[in-house]
């Protein structure tokens, strides 16, 4: 494969205006959060000098996101998704704009802080299922992988310059600053929205198969997921990477034991997982042009959880951090992959009812694995935490694998809108019982690339 062919794909920004809009837009409200994350974190530690404090904002942030973001995704299936983004994405400014006032008046509660910072993430939450719709809405299918991994850049970047740009905001102008950058990047993202074509709901949703309206509430998200191999697969390993791997909990542990505890060191630690991110998201071509989407999440996620155990025994710091920036490029390529076999194999009407299932495993998985390791880590220490759990999210993955032949096989083919890329379409496609698919057989020809 060319060099050119291993950077990342290009092709949805050149062909695509209404992507090509909504990227530069998800880019500055993405620079922006970063902002605002930091802001809160330290006027939060500012008002309270309390860890307990602190660690309420994952909660104040955690609920909404979990509770809204399956209802976000009832509703991408139900109304115009870009309506709904649009009035999200809105309520997402306001939020801002209170963030920015509160500060500017000089308040001393946390409750108003942290109500805001909820506030923030539900309408976030009611509006992400539908948002990651959007790439297979507007690119052809063989480019919606791209279209991912251009995301991804975004958020790694921001992840890099965020947090910078936030302690020199934060150092200059203080809090209320801070705050109104966000409300300006939110107000730019949402007119990309508005000018997307109109996205309205599907419409073939949730029908009998004799053509009559099926009777009872609508399948949900994980009914779906449960009885469509590739999705309950994909999540899987998502799942079995995270909740059992995740590390950022233990790297105080870590650094304390290793390293002196020199909150530098820290910061390395985290700048290493970015890095490889970041890194992994510039040569995403090598992935998003792969036929075999199954195939590299399992393989980037087993990755993921060696490189993880590999940090657990790692002495010198260039080798810890080299681990760090391996599973970080590793967790880029598989939530490429995941996100590009999860929206494409899901028809429309089901798309945002299992993207919101996505939104919450995201979620929800890298906060259950750090309690997970920091339990572990309370009644061992961080190394064995850290090695135990690589090596067993390794090897969940590979087991995922082995049960799941639809996913190790899926392949990608080249097409338009919302065909499904590796089976035929359903005939009957509003019965999720349907969605349950045969192990497509291999593809006579070559398979040495991938590609």
């Amino acid at each position: 494969m060319a060099l050119r062919e291993r950077l990342v794909d290009v092709r949805p920004l050149r062909g695509s205006r209404p992507f090509r809009a909504l990227w530069a837009g998800s880019v500055l409200a993405s620079i922006g959060q970063r902002i605002a994350v930091v802001a809160v974190l330290q006027q939060v530690w500012e008002l309270t000098r309390s860890p307990l404090w602190t660690g309420a904002i994952g909660l104040a942030t955690g609920v909404p996101l979990l509770v809204l973001g399956l209802v976000g995704g009832s509703l991408a299936d139900a109304v115009d998704r870009r309506s709904l983004v649009r009035a999200a994405t809105g309520g997402q400014a306001l939020a801002a704009l209170g963030l920015m006032v509160q500060a500017a008046a000089g308040n001393r509660s946390v409750t108003l802080l942290l109500a805001l910072v909820a506030a923030g993430a539900g309408c976030s939450a009611l509006g992400a299922p539908a948002r990651r719709t959007f790439p297979t809405r507007l690119l052809p299918a063989d480019q919606v992988a791209a279209g991912l991994a251009l995301q991804n850049v975004a958020f790694q970047a921001s992840m890099l310059v965020g947090p910078a740009a936030a302690g020199l905001v934060l150092a200059r102008w203080h809090y209320p600053a801070a705050y109104a950058i966000q409300a300006l990047t939110t107000v730019a993202s949402m007119i990309a929205v508005i000018r997307l074509p109109a996205m309205p709901a599907p419409g073939r949703g949730d029908r009998h198969p004799a053509g009559r309206e099926r009777r009872g509430p609508p399948p949900g998200g994980w009914l779906i997921a449960f009885r469509h191999p590739i999705l309950w697969g994909s999540f899987g390993v998502d799942l079995a990477a995270t909740v059992l791997a995740m590390p950022i909990a233990l790297f105080p542990m870590v650094n304390e034991l290793r390293f002196g505890g020199d909150p530098r060191t820290l910061g390395l630690f985290l700048s290493a997982v970015a890095v490889g991110g970041l890194g992994a998201g510039l040569f995403s071509g090598t992935v998003t042009r792969l036929r075999r989407g199954g195939l590299a999440q399992l393989a980037a996620a087993t990755v993921w959880g060696l490189a993880l155990a590999g940090f657990g025994l790692a002495e010198p710091l260039w080798l810890a951090l080299s681990c760090l920036a391996a599973a970080g490029a590793a967790d880029t390529m598989a939530v490429i992959t995941r996100g590009a076999l999860i929206q494409v194999e899901t028809p429309d009407h089901f798309r945002g009812r299992v993207s919101s299932i996505e939104h919450v495993i995201g979620v929800a998985g890298p906060e259950i694995g750090n309690f997970r390791g920091g339990l572990l880590a309370s009644l061992t220490s961080a190394p064995p935490a850290l090695v135990t759990g690589g090596l067993v999210a390794a090897a969940a993955v590979v087991a995922v694998g082995l049960a799941n032949p639809p996913l190790r096989r899926h392949r990608t083919t080249h097409g338009h809108g919302d065909a499904r890329p590796s089976a035929a379409p359903d005939p009957e496609p509003a019965d999720p019982r349907r969605l349950v698919a045969a192990d497509r057989p291999e593809t006579p020809g070559g398979d040495r690339d991938g590609v």
